[in-house]
């Protein structure tokens, strides 16, 4: 077990460390960004959050005694009643939540396409670029369903990107130096956006209420089986909040 006390680590990068059970006492991490964490179970006692950003997922987040994930929630679906469409319960409700998933993208895309194309492929405070995100989207979409519901033990074009904590996987394509055009990257878009309409098309209760098979192979998800409706709902998740991060960069790369 190593032991810090009293060492300067100012600067210092942690990538792929494991610091399970660790104890921070009496330290700075001002200015310290966090990307990628697993912090499930983390205790934090006697701290000042003061100008903190978090984003990711919330559940049963206690602050001073008051479980704060119910209230971001409700605040969060205030702002924008479509956002409790991304949960849907039924057949209908898929099909629904998918039509708002392609409507706003369509006024995304058409924002996109207001701008230089070089900045398209510019990253905004160390996030993906507009580009990327669109890339990582058709990744979601064959690993969740063309891998886990079609059963294709390897759907990804060349293109696709998985998101950067993934270890490097055979048959897993990541390449981050491709620049590929908008029309490029949409035309592929497109097709695997197709695929997820017929899916949600042809869902039933008794089919979203069952399983997939495991898939053989390397790949992402693993090999076992999940329920269909989780599956769905990682890409309509995964659609919601991209879209949120591309309008939030387009917003910057607007304002120069």
């Amino acid at each position: 077990m190593a032991d810090f006390t009293g060492v300067d680590l100012r600067g210092s990068r942690f990538e792929r460390v494991d610091l399970t059970g660790a104890e921070f006492r009496t330290v700075d991490l001002s200015q310290t960004r966090f990307r990628g964490a697993d912090l499930r179970g983390v205790v934090m006692r006697g701290v000042e959050l003061v100008d903190v950003q978090i984003n990711g997922e919330i559940q049963n987040f206690v602050v001073n005694g008051v479980d704060v994930a119910p209230l971001v929630d409700a605040e969060l679906d205030r702002r924008d009643p479509d956002r409790a469409k991304m949960r849907p319960t039924d057949p209908a409700g898929f099909r629904e939540a998918w039509e708002i998933v392609e409507r706003l993208w369509g006024g995304t895309v058409d924002r996109a396409r207001g701008l230089d194309p070089e900045l398209l492929h510019r990253s905004v405070d160390g996030e993906w670029s507009f580009i990327e995100t669109l890339r990582h989207l058709v990744f979601a979409t064959e690993s969740w369903i063309g891998r886990a519901i079609l059963g294709n033990p390897s759907p990804w074009h060349p293109l696709s990107l998985p998101w950067d904590e993934m270890p490097d996987t055979p048959g897993v394509p990541r390449d981050r130096a491709a620049r590929p055009s908008l029309d490029e990257v949409l035309e592929l878009r497109r097709d695997r956006m197709s695929t997820v309409r017929q899916v949600i098309g042809s869902l039933t209760d008794e089919s979203l209420d069952g399983r997939t098979e495991p898939i053989d192979g390397p790949g992402w998800p693993p090999p076992v089986s999940f329920p269909v409706r989780q599956c769905v709902l990682v890409v309509l998740n995964e659609e919601w909040l991209h879209r949120q991060f591309a309008e939030r960069d387009l917003d910057a790369l607007t304002a120069g």
